[in-house]
């Protein structure tokens, strides 16, 4: 089978995939913000949540639901910035899949990817992990909801955790845009071969 890739460019497309692997995974686990409410462990990420209390209609006493799921709206996200972060990261997300996914394509057709095509899943690679990296800066603008202070003993503020923790996830997604930004973008530079000049 052919590729259209240099060696470089297998390692790139490689490493395009695992970036673009850790910032997805990182994005959708709810495990950015970790901490405690009635003694339960509860836990954060732009747009899902673990744990959440509930009003038990029939002893009248708040219960702790130790789910995970989704806020039931767009709306329902307790910030704006969790809901600019959510956009931005989602979209920083897709557009790291879509290069890393063109870039798989690459090692097996012959002709997909020249210098060319390289250096611009290079800038949209760039593109995407600047956009998870804002929407990662973005997240603590969120610690002052109530949502959050009350898991965070009501000490967290923007910019200040409380008695919670920053999880894995956020790591992951932060780690893999990274990645993507530094060395993928780099990488992606040498990736394509020079395409043949065809003398029509």
């Amino acid at each position: 089978m052919a590729s259209s890739l240099t060696c470089v460019g297998v390692l790139w497309a490689l490493l395009s995939f695992l970036s673009a692997a850790a910032s997805c995974i990182g994005f959708f686990m709810p495990y950015w913000l970790l901490g405690s409410q009635m003694e339960k462990p509860v836990s954060f990420n732009t747009f899902r949540r673990c744990s959440y209390p509930m009003l038990d209609e029939g002893r009248q006493l708040t219960v702790m639901v130790e789910q995970c799921g989704r806020y039931a709206s767009f709306e329902g996200i307790p910030s704006l910035h969790w809901r600019i972060s959510t956009v931005v990261t989602g979209v920083g997300c897709g557009l790291l899949l879509l290069v890393a996914l063109t870039a798989l394509m690459g090692c097996c057709v012959t002709e997909l990817i020249s210098r060319a095509i390289g250096r611009a899943a290079g800038v949209i690679q760039f593109l995407g992990g600047l956009l998870i990296g804002s929407g990662c800066a973005l997240y603590p603008l969120g610690w002052d909801s109530e949502e959050v202070r009350q898991t965070c003993s009501n000490l967290s503020d923007q910019y200040e955790l409380g008695t919670c923790k920053i999880g894995w996830a956020f790591y992951c997604t932060g780690g893999g845009a990274a990645v993507a930004m530094l060395l993928c973008t780099w990488m992606a530079c040498f990736a394509g071969k020079k395409q043949k000049q065809y003398p029509y």
